[in-house]
């Protein structure tokens, strides 16, 4: 169907779209781009002055490290089939996994069977795959770019940065957890509350958020330092530290964040008509009944869309994490920060490049995977028709 006239866009409003796009492409997607392709390089083909013999890799190639043209398509078929999988048959799979109308069980067993599937086809299927056809297809299987992935498996399994990675699951998924439970009893009480009072709670925590966040850390270092000394009197010779420990970072981050996520779960709380409350109050829900039953399966959309920038704060975050978690217990942004700020050879660069672009592959995967209903969450709120 064609597209009317009166809604078709002026030709230089396209042409200054797509100025816009390119632009934009030229700046933030290009660098991501380029220093995902150097960190499957030698240093000698990832710093080379010739762009081209950092796309190609030579020497890299020269060493038999590289992909042809057999496994460049098979790279893409896989990529285009897990794309599809998770943006048409990853909902599904989670309606299945659902137990209980616990929606969120599915999709937390759907999305972790999605990853584990992932790993699995590019750790060992690819790999085994291209090591037995490659051989037989003559041109087709000889290296035509080269490509290595020693500086990932350095970074994950000699330098450990697999402990940083379970650091980060621990913090995020406590922060997300935490956030999304208080965020949406305290959303939905004060979207239905009249109360004048209300209204100032809510200005008073964006008031606290707005905070920078060094100002905050300032004030809790110094209680997180002395913490043993602070509880002696409660605890006696037992009194826990709070310095370095992941559930106390967990407490600070959510603190940070939740004057945020409350103002964000009200304001879809408030697009849910009234009359769906009244309607299971009249067929004998109590408050929270209506709430669990009839309110959350349609706010959805809302939560995810919530969950997902609670997600990013904590994943994201280095002021809070590096001050106030010790060297063990660590996450992967101030990790990666740590192989930047110390003295490098080119081999340790690239392998702290591959650290970075390590750190990315979450965030597609999330958003890829829940695209859907983060659309449908900010555009839509909670309403479902």
């Amino acid at each position: 169907m064609s597209t009317p006239n009166a809604l078709r866009q002026p030709l230089a409003l396209r042409l200054t779209s797509a100025g816009f796009l390119c632009f934009w492409c030229l700046i933030a997607a290009l660098p991501l781009f380029w220093i995902a392709v150097m960190s499957f390089k030698k240093p000698v083909d990832a710093f080379a002055s010739n762009p081209l013999d950092v796309i190609f890799g030579p020497a890299t190639r020269l060493e038999g490290k590289g992909l042809s043209v057999f496994g460049i398509l098979f790279a893409i078929a896989l990529l285009v089939f897990v794309y599809v999988f998770a943006t048409r048959h990853l909902a599904p799979l989670a309606q299945r996994l659902t137990v209980d109308r616990q929606i969120w069980l599915g999709w937390l067993s759907a999305v972790a069977l999605f990853g584990c599937a992932v790993i699995f086809a590019f750790v060992y299927v690819y790999p085994a795959v291209t090591g037995i056809l490659d051989p037989l297809l003559g041109f087709l299987g000889d290296p035509i770019i080269g490509a290595t992935v020693e500086h990932y498996r350095a970074v994950w399994f000699e330098n450990e940065f697999y402990r940083n990675f379970i650091n980060s699951l621990i913090v995020t998924t406590g922060v997300v957890v935490v956030s999304l439970t208080v965020g949406t009893l305290a959303g939905y009480g004060l979207a239905r509350s009249d109360s004048n009072l209300a209204f100032w709670l809510l200005v008073a925590a964006l008031i606290f958020r707005a905070l920078p966040h060094s100002v905050l850390v300032t004030g809790y270092l110094p209680p997180f330092i002395n913490s043993a000394e602070i509880l002696r009197p409660v605890f006696g010779e037992a009194a826990p530290t709070l310095y370095g420990q992941p559930w106390a970072v967990i407490a600070v981050l959510v603190s940070i964040n939740q004057p945020f996520t409350i103002w964000m779960l009200r304001s879809f709380f408030q697009n849910i008509p009234r009359e769906l409350d009244e309607a299971a109050r009249v067929d004998g829900c109590s408050h929270f009944q209506a709430f669990r039953r009839v309110i959350m399966p349609v706010m959805w959309p809302g939560v995810i869309t919530t969950g997902l920038f609670s997600f990013l704060l904590a994943y994201n975050d280095y002021l809070v994490t590096s001050l106030l978690l010790d060297a063990q217990n660590q996450t992967m942004v101030p990790a990666i920060a740590s192989y930047f700020n110390r003295e490098t050879t080119t081999t340790d660069q690239i392998e702290a490049v591959a650290a970075a672009v390590s750190i990315t592959a979450p965030l597609f995967v999330l958003v890829m995977v829940f695209q859907r209903q983060i659309v449908s969450g900010l555009t839509q709120g909670a309403v479902k028709g």
